[in-house]
């Protein structure tokens, strides 16, 4: 690892008076992986984007194998041998293997496609590589696994030697993840070089050689993965120790607050198929499985915003009510998957969202209209309670981070509008879909906390998490999804991670 195949030296780029990446400089050697750390806003993704091509740098400049990258131009990336594996996957769904990795290759002008020389070349380089997969093979049939396979694929074709993963272990399961170091270590044994982006710090100091963390738009730190400590890593990216939760079993588990009994939702890709559940009070119920399992429609169907086809769900003893604003009164507290889409309305102001699911009641509207007054304090409670940094009551809620939007979301599913304390928590039962997706360290532990702290509290707790070691920290009991089936809630403590593993591939 003494060649230098890529040199940043002196990256600065603004976005009005923020500073995302102030004059960083940065190194990666011939079959080096780097592992690239730092809070959410720390500057991570700008500096990729501007290694891509997609942002052009207000001073500094690149060098890849010694020769100047041209900026803002994704194609002379490419060109230099640079690839990127977006955590959002990338690909047609309709569309074979072979057609995905052919898309964009051949110039428009060329009257027909080089199938079979490009056939050729994709199995040269899934044998170079280990990443078997059928060419011929429908994209949305595919596990996500081998998606993720067909990503990676798809920059080797085009002749990457510099590979940029961000996040490519958030929806694997654990034997999935195990395949991916596997192929990590045989690209790195060919000369490939990585750049590793990952909240994950056991899995980063399992795969990397060397770490460098941002914070505020500055390099903070380089060292080797070797004799670094995760304690470490999470001071370095937030610039003071991390307190873990406090994990504890539950005192007193109470009565059924929710329970559905053999329930189904319409066909479609992700559908219930004869569920059964009991979510109980003072209990976090952690539920595992791959994205696209039947997670979307359970979280959906227990904010109202899905029909159950079959089957029967009861709430506090009474028929279930599929109306969001009828559920919200009844003390279900929804803490959705996607916080930017569904989450907040990113236009309006921070004390609108903040009352935007009871709008309706008489805190904080009279006949058509909005108490204003009331509605900005009770978002002042908010701010001032889940600690929301970014801005006051009347900023857009654009303006925040995503750790301090999900802070917003928890104030506003948490705090009643009459109390003022964090610590009183109101709602009978919390649906907490991916709450902590996307998060930095210190945003994970605070959002993890304030789950526990209801479930103290007595809520029932519903957690939705593609994360294994969220799951296994915060369930006190633990089911698995797969293909729209959900197994038992057993006690954490009765599942090995290869047993969830396992499961979640529907192998158990």
């Amino acid at each position: 690892m003494t060649d230098t195949v890529l040199q940043l030296t002196g990256i600065t780029k603004r976005f009005g008076t923020l500073v995302a990446n102030d004059a960083i400089t940065l190194s990666l050697g011939a079959g080096e992986v780097l592992a690239l750390l730092g809070e959410n806003g720390a500057g991570k993704s700008t500096l990729v984007s501007i290694l891509f091509g997609h942002y052009i740098a207000d001073s500094g400049s690149i060098a890849v194998f010694g020769k100047p990258l041209a900026p803002g131009d994704p194609r002379a990336a490419l060109a230099a041998g640079v690839g990127m594996v977006h955590q959002h996957f990338t690909l047609a769904d309709n569309l074979s293997v072979l057609d995905n990795i052919m898309l964009g290759s051949e110039p428009l002008w060329q009257l027909f496609t080089r199938r079979n020389a490009a056939r050729a070349r994709l199995a040269d380089v899934a044998q170079r590589f280990g990443l078997a997969v059928d060419p011929d093979a429908r994209v949305g049939q595919l596990s996500v696994g081998e998606r993720q396979r067909v990503e990676i694929l798809k920059a080797l074709y085009r002749g990457a030697r510099i590979l940029i993963l961000d996040e490519p272990t958030a929806v694997l399961t654990p034997q999935e993840s195990e395949a991916l170091f596997s192929v990590l270590a045989q690209m790195v044994a060919q000369g490939l070089s990585i750049i590793f982006i990952s909240h994950k710090l056991a899995e980063v100091l399992r795969v990397s050689h060397r770490v460098a963390v941002l914070r505020s738009g500055k390099l903070v730190a380089q060292a080797p993965a070797a004799g670094t400590t995760q304690a470490q890593l999470a001071q370095w990216m937030v610039g003071h120790a991390i307190e873990p939760p406090q994990r504890h079993e539950a005192a007193a588990v109470g009565d059924t607050v929710c329970a559905l009994r053999q329930v189904s939702t319409p066909a479609a890709r992700d559908c219930l198929r004869g569920a059964s559940l009991e979510l109980r009070a003072g209990e976090i119920v952690a539920i595992a499985g791959v994205s696209g399992n039947g997670q979307v429609a359970l979280a959906e169907l227990l904010c109202g915003t899905r029909q159950a086809s079959s089957g029967s769900i009861s709430l506090l003893g009474r028929p279930w009510q599929s109306d969001p604003a009828t559920l919200v009164a009844q003390g279900v507290a929804r803490i959705p998957e996607d916080r930017h889409g569904v989450g907040v309305v990113g236009d309006l102001p921070v004390w609108e969202n903040a009352v935007s699911e009871r709008l309706r009641s008489r805190l904080f509207s009279r006949a058509w209209w909005v108490r204003r007054r009331a509605a900005q304090a009770y978002a002042q409670s908010v701010v001032r309670a889940f600690d929301v940094r970014g801005g006051g009551p009347i900023s857009p809620a654009r303006a925040l981070s995503g750790g301090n939007m999900q802070k917003l979301i928890l104030g506003r599913a948490l705090l009643h509008p009459q109390s003022t304390d964090a610590a009183a928590v109101t709602p009978r039962l919390i649906v907490a879909h991916q709450p902590t997706w996307g998060l930095d360290i210190g945003a994970v532990a605070y959002v993890q906390r304030q789950l526990i702290r209801a479930r103290d509290a007595g809520a029932a707790v519903l957690l939705i998490s593609d994360d294994l070691d969220e799951v296994m920290t915060l369930g006190d009991r633990v089911a698995v999804m797969h293909a729209g089936h959900l197994s038992e809630a057993r006690p954490a403590a009765a599942w090995t991670r290869e047993a969830i593993g396992l499961a979640m591939a529907g192998a158990a």
